[in-house]
């Protein structure tokens, strides 16, 4: 039997890839810094945003459009069963909002809220957006949403969770480095290259309930 020589990786290859573990630690880090980072209130917009996967998110996002910091709200992958009375209801605001709430129901990936946002925001002529998420969720949101709404001002409101806080945590820490993963892939606009549609098909907006 003859044996092929294996090739080895020499000292060149091993300080590349020290480097590039290096630099993913270091922007992690930046990552956890970012979301704990307090960011100021966001001004008046002329629309609200709420990426669902949380219903914190959406009811904070309904108390900002109760309170006046937007005009329209859109409530981007609502499930096929959720309308919007009972949303109104745990979130404490007037019902008479609806005419006013988008239930965005075709998104699947942070990418599909994107694009149902960018719909959106296109139908109803707004340059100015609140963006409700959770904190350690909101740099891969407006890194989707700069790519699908140039020139539209963003403004993030972040929603608290418990994750950030829990640095210590084995497995709140692998969350976040996953999430932190998913946020580079964005920025790089490598999530384009998902072959899975990012929407749902056949399925319609409703405004309101």
């Amino acid at each position: 039997m003859i044996r092929l020589p294996v090739a080895r990786p020499g000292p060149a290859a091993g300080l590349a890839a020290a480097t590039l573990v290096l630099l993913w630690a270091a922007g992690f880090a930046w990552f956890l810094r970012a979301t704990r980072a307090e960011p100021p209130p966001p001004p008046p917009a002329d629309g609200i945003v709420a990426l669902t996967g949380g219903a914190q998110r959406i009811e904070a996002a309904f108390r900002l459009l109760a309170a006046g910091r937007g005009q329209l709200l859109l409530v981007s992958g609502v499930g096929g069963a959720t309308d919007f009375i009972p949303l109104a209801r745990r979130a404490g605001v007037d019902p008479a909002l609806e005419p006013r709430v988008t239930l965005g129901r075709a998104a699947l990936t942070t990418r599909g809220n994107a694009t149902e946002t960018a719909d959106w925001v296109h139908e109803n002529r707004i340059r100015s957006l609140i963006v409700v998420t959770a904190d350690y969720h909101m740099p891969r949101a407006l890194a989707e949403l700069t790519r699908a709404l140039p020139g539209v001002a963003l403004y993030p409101a972040p929603v608290r969770s418990a994750a950030p806080r829990e640095g210590t945590d084995a497995a709140t820490l692998r969350r976040l480095a996953g999430e932190y993963t998913k946020w580079l892939a964005a920025e790089l606009g490598l999530t384009a290259l998902d072959p899975h549609p990012p929407l749902r098909t056949g399925v319609e907006r409703e405004s309101g309930g």
